[in-house]
């Protein structure tokens, strides 16, 4: 919050503008840390009781985001999607189940077979806080899973799928997100494979259900957004650098704990220019040459905000890094998808 100049007031009102000053700033943090609470961020406020909002809480809301971008990133590049009505509420009732019910069901079930490393790191999150209870958990968990397996199937009903192709890609994501966070595989063990998973969850995944629902899911997409999510493995990298004491302590390696903190930064930052600059030289080979510049453009300002920010402190700038970076990111997806949507029409 920054500091502003106060207007010079009489003097015999110059204390009580003092404890109003006060009583506004802590009201801003207790709003500031709610707000954290209800989208499961770093720093939520503990002690609240209503069971609707730490279940929202254990979905972390903040990560369905990119998500529910990866489905318009998917239909854009499908080349077939058109804005009507009803393509409208499809595509809105994909990114539902892309993001509050499959990325629900993937926070719960992450924070459910996390609780002890929680625990250490982030204490106050609904589990170990003991804000809810673990047969409570359970049943969010099931819930969220039946729920987006049944939406898939609707979805592939709706789009006329003789293979119901929307509903295996929910499948795999579920099984993904089990592996990666349950014993006896626990993908999160490991920095490399843990957060390879977890990008091409992020990119790859929804991607794919977004053109599959308004187009044929084919190999050049599935190819291109796996190479993409190597890109996703440097964003992954970010969140690992928040959890490096308790990750040590379970002898989780993240590349945090196996590199140490500088030379993990370089690799987040490296995998995240290098592989946005490969889509880019394939977007150029496929003659989409506008869309290749757009996204080279967006990939500067990337590289300024890790200097200025990521390199320089990762430890105290991941959250500061990835609110100004992160978007430009994002919007390279989507001219990606643009680009290749493009490519079918040309």
């Amino acid at each position: 919050m920054s500091e502003t100049t106060p207007t010079p007031l009489p003097e015999e009102l110059t204390e009580a503008p003092t404890e109003t000053n006060g009583s506004s700033t802590s009201e801003v943090a207790d709003r500031g840390a709610k707000a954290r609470q209800l989208l499961g961020m770093k720093g939520a406020e503990t002690g609240d009781t209503n069971i609707w909002k730490i279940r929202l809480q254990l979905m972390k809301p903040i990560t369905w985001i990119p998500l529910i971008w990866g489905v318009l990133c998917g239909a854009a590049s499908s080349g077939h999607y058109t804005w009507t009505l009803e393509n409208v509420l499809i595509a809105a009732a994909c990114m539902f189940l892309s993001g509050p019910l499959m990325t629900g069901y993937t926070q719960t079930l992450n924070d459910f077979y996390d609780r002890e490393i929680d625990a250490i790191n982030e204490p106050y999150r609904p589990i170990p806080s003991g804000a809810i209870s673990i047969p409570q958990v359970v049943t969010q968990i099931l819930v969220l899973l039946g729920g987006g397996i049944a939406l898939a199937y609707a979805l592939d009903q709706w789009a006329g799928h003789s293979f119901p192709t929307i509903t295996v890609l929910a499948i795999i994501g579920a099984f993904l997100a089990y592996i990666y966070s349950a014993p006896p595989l626990k993908l999160k063990q490991n920095g490399w494979a843990g957060n390879y998973a977890l990008g091409a969850s992020y990119i790859a995944l929804p991607w794919w259900t977004g053109h599959a629902l308004f187009g044929d899911l084919n190999w050049q997409v599935i190819a291109l957004t796996l190479f993409y999510s190597f890109a996703g493995l440097g964003i992954a990298v970010v969140n690992d650098f928040k959890s490096v004491e308790g990750d040590r302590q379970l002898g989780l390696k993240s590349l945090p704990v196996m590199f140490g903190i500088p030379t993990a930064a370089w690799i987040c930052v490296l995998m995240i220019d290098v592989f946005q600059a490969g889509v880019a030289a394939y977007l150029m080979y496929i003659h989409q040459n506008l869309y290749a510049v757009l996204l080279i453009l967006l990939i500067i300002p990337q590289i300024t905000f890790q200097d200025m920010y990521f390199l320089r402190d990762p430890l105290k700038n991941d959250v500061k890094y990835q609110a100004s970076a992160q978007p430009f990111l994002v919007f390279g997806m989507l001219v990606t998808g643009l680009a290749i949507g493009h490519s079918y029409l040309a």
